[in-house]
């Protein structure tokens, strides 16, 4: 955290990461594998400046921000702007451009505002003078977005410019096997598509379901069955 001051120092403490959020624990699949070597290389001398990933919600951004974060260690910071919104820009993004990384998530909840925006211009030009490097998400293309000042919109779109899309039933059971596997729990494909079918869409609210079937499952010693998901979930 150098070269933040106090008050950054606070705020960045109120933002924490998932332990669990880190590419080991992302299941994406092969068109997705250059984008994970882009994010791996980012804080490197030849990574990009700057990383824009768009996509619905639920389709892992989020996680990708945190993990590279996670990866780039003590010089990095994840600033999820839907939760930051109501601060001044000036404040969450004061000096932010001498770490080696900063992670700009929900992009979208503060564009339209002149403020943010002026703010978030001049941390793309910051940035570029420090060395610092940018990954960014949102909801949709930064042609796409609601962006009034128009050399932000430039600024977004300078480096790489990934979709991610939304992840079917399919995806969502492989990827739930997959997360209950690196906890040392055995999850049958019935099992995980009876979770999925029933359970809200959003891959994150499915996430949080696993870690109350781990921590049910580690206390009453039991396996992942139907009839067990149904009593610890209440369904």
């Amino acid at each position: 955290m150098a070269g933040l001051d106090i008050g950054q120092r606070q705020l960045a403490l109120e933002v924490q990461l998932r332990d669990d959020a880190t590419l080991d624990n992302y299941l994406g699949a092969p068109a997705v594998q250059p984008l994970l070597l882009a994010l791996q290389q980012q804080t490197t001398p030849d990574g990009e400046a700057i990383i824009f990933l768009y996509g619905p919600d639920g389709c892992g951004k989020s996680h990708l921000l945190q993990a590279a974060c996670h990866l780039a260690g003590g010089g990095a910071l994840y600033l999820p702007l839907a939760e930051l919104a109501e601060y001044s820009p000036q404040d969450v993004l004061q000096s932010v451009e001498t770490l080696d990384l900063v992670c700009l998530d929900d992009v979208d909840a503060v564009l339209g505002n002149d403020d943010w925006e002026l703010a978030l211009f001049d941390l793309c030009n910051r940035a570029r003078q420090w060395g610092c490097r940018l990954l960014v998400a949102g909801q949709g293309a930064p042609r796409t977005l609601a962006v009034k000042l128009a050399d932000l919109r430039s600024r977004l779109s300078w480096g790489i410019v990934y979709q991610l899309s939304q992840t079917d039933d399919e995806e969502k059971s492989a990827v739930l096997r997959f997360r209950a596997g690196r906890r040392g729990l055995s999850m049958s494909a019935e099992v995980a598509f009876y979770i999925v079918t029933r359970a809200p869409r959003s891959l994150e609210h499915l996430l949080e379901l696993l870690d109350t079937l781990h921590k049910a499952s580690l206390a009453e010693q039991r396996a992942l069955s139907i009839p067990f998901v149904k009593q610890a979930l209440g369904w």
